[in-house]
C-alpha cells in the first residue's frame, strides 16, 4: 500500500521522522509530500526543505520526497494514492486534523486518512517550537538531526533564504 504523509516540514523534526519511520515499516511506499503554500511564510524554501528531507531519509528505499501545491486530494489523485497519514500529538491536533480529513473525504470519497499517534517522546515537539528555540540560541540537537540543526543555525545567522 502506498501512503502520502503531507506537511510543511519547516523544518523536519524527530517527531516527523518517527512517523515516517513507522510508516516505512508498515507500508510498501511512503510519499513525503512537502506543501508549497506560497501564502505561508516559511523559514526554509521549498527546495531547502526537500533537500533536508532527502538527506535525512536517504536510508529508506521505500520513501519518496515530493512537493505539491493546491489541494491534497488533487495531488493524491495524480499519485494514484487514496491513503493519507497524519500525525497526532494532542487533542488540539485531532480537532484540526479531523476537520481536514472530513473535508478531504467530502472532496473525494475514496480518500482515507489514517491517524498515527505521536510517541510520548515527541508529543510536545513542533517545527514552530524548534524554530523559536533555535532563534533564541537554544540547543535543538535533541529535536532535529545534525544536518537540520546546522541548516537552522546558518539560516538564523543570515544564510541565504
Amino acid at each position: 500500500m502506498v501512503v502520502i504523509y503531507p506537511g510543511s516540514f519547516d523544518p523536519v523534526t524527530y517527531g516527523h521522522l518517527d512517523i515516517i519511520d513507522r510508516c516505512a515499516n508498515k507500508f510498501s511506499k511512503v510519499i513525503v509530500a512537502v506543501l508549497n503554500n506560497k501564502s505561508k511564510i516559511n523559514m526554509f524554501t521549498i527546495e531547502e526543505r526537500v533537500e533536508l528531507l532527502k538527506k535525512v531519509l536517504a536510508k529508506y528505499d521505500n520513501v519518496e520526497v515530493d512537493t505539491f501545491s493546491g489541494l491534497l486530494v488533487d495531488y493524491a489523485r495524480q499519485k494514484g494514492c487514496t491513503t493519507m497519514i497524519r500525525g497526532l500529538r494532542a487533542v488540539s491536533d485531532f480537532e484540526y486534523e479531523m476537520q481536514m480529513a472530513l473535508v478531504n473525504k467530502k472532496l473525494d470519497e475514496d480518500i482515507e486518512t489514517l491517524f498515527m499517534v505521536s510517541r510520548g517522546t515527541y508529543a510536545y515537539l513542533s517545527s514552530s517550537i524548534v524554530k523559536e528555540v533555535a532563534t533564541y540560541g537554544g540547543n535543538v540537537s535533541c529535536f532535529v538531526p545534525v544536518v537540520v540543526e546546522k541548516a537552522l543555525v546558518e539560516k538564523i545567522k543570515g544564510g541565504k533564504k
